[in-house]
């Protein structure tokens, strides 16, 4: 029973991935059409994003399977890179819920203006509702669990990407609980991606390191009890054993 369990939530995770990169096709030929051919574009790949998910099945799926289905390919569109003083002088506080559990978080608009307005605004646009945190790191030095990648495989938006990097430890110390953005080496190649530190951690800040925007306030026992579960593949960095996905994101 168990087995079929977990091979059902992979074929899900699965289908969840390739309805996420259907609609970052759809959104980007909506961007390079006028509206009239973007939107039989749009109709033509949510018919196929479907489809192709009820092919990751190996047995006729339940009503409650396509009602998953449904739910999961509706992906909200990325908003715009909203300016700094969305959230300069502000602090929001709020939760990420987990099918783990619930983390209490408070993200500083002081500390981090522009990472904390580009977060508040893709939270309030239900963009990270249904998204994978993908990566769980449990090295010497680093213990971090990153979520928030469009297509749950760590991979950016091109079309939502911002910097430089703020408020970030001159030491690379980056204590428990910390709340950072995720990027590449580029300044400029933050999205949104976002990890969290579950264990106090000394990350390199070789290409100017990582803007911390938060802390949580409660839950780090949630993030420690997915990272002693380890990673799928039993390596110190990979996507977590125990499939992490985020129910919602709420900042007031």
């Amino acid at each position: 029973m168990a087995a079929n369990r977990t091979s059902r939530e992979d074929r899900r995770r699965l289908a969840r991935m390739e309805a996420r990169k259907a609609f970052a096709a759809a959104r980007a030929k909506r961007r390079r059409r006028d509206n009239l051919f973007a939107g039989s574009a749009a109709v033509v790949i949510l018919a196929l994003a479907v489809a192709l998910q009820v092919a990751w099945f190996s047995s006729d799926p339940t009503a409650e399977d396509l009602e998953l289905l449904r739910d999961q390919a509706d992906v909200a569109e990325l908003p715009d890179v909203p300016d700094p003083s969305v959230a300069e002088g502000k602090t929001f506080t709020g939760s990420l819920a987990l099918g783990q559990g619930e983390i209490g978080v408070e993200l500083d608009g002081n500390a981090a203006p522009q990472a904390v307005a580009s977060f508040k605004t893709l939270a309030d646009a239900g963009y990270f509702t249904g998204k994978d945190c993908h990566r769980l790191t449990a090295t010497e030095s680093t213990s971090v669990l990153q979520c928030g990648s469009p297509n749950g495989d760590g991979k950016a938006d091109q079309d939502f990407l911002w910097g430089p990097v703020e408020n970030t430890p001159a030491d690379g110390f980056y204590p428990a609980g910390t709340i950072a953005v995720a990027r590449g080496e580029d300044v400029m190649s933050h999205g949104t991606q976002f990890f969290i530190v579950y264990k106090d951690s000394t990350l390199t800040q070789e290409t100017g390191g990582y803007t911390i925007m938060g802390k949580v306030t409660s839950g780090l026992d949630v993030l420690e009890a997915i990272a002693s579960s380890g990673t799928a593949s039993g390596e110190t960095d990979g996507f977590p054993k125990d499939p992490v996905t985020i129910n919602s994101f709420t900042l007031n």
